[in-house]
């Protein structure tokens, strides 16, 4: 049973600013994904979606929405 002794000694005050923190990233990253978006790629973006609809808008049969 050699190297086998107490356990590892945990500061909880450490450990809960370390899970508050990695927890903080987390969102940060999950911000960034989601808001991190330049003015150029929001504009190409909309300009597809509107470039689509008109698109879809030719193909319509009788100029009134079929839905």
């Amino acid at each position: 049973m050699t190297g086998v002794g107490m356990g590892e000694l945990v500061n909880f005050r450490q450990f809960k600013k370390r899970t508050r923190r990695e927890g903080a990233e987390k969102q940060a990253a999950a911000n960034r994904a989601r808001f991190g978006r330049t003015r150029a790629e929001r504009l190409l973006d909309e300009r597809r979606a509107s470039d689509a609809d008109k698109l879809l808008d030719q193909h319509r049969t009788n100029g009134e929405d079929p839905s």
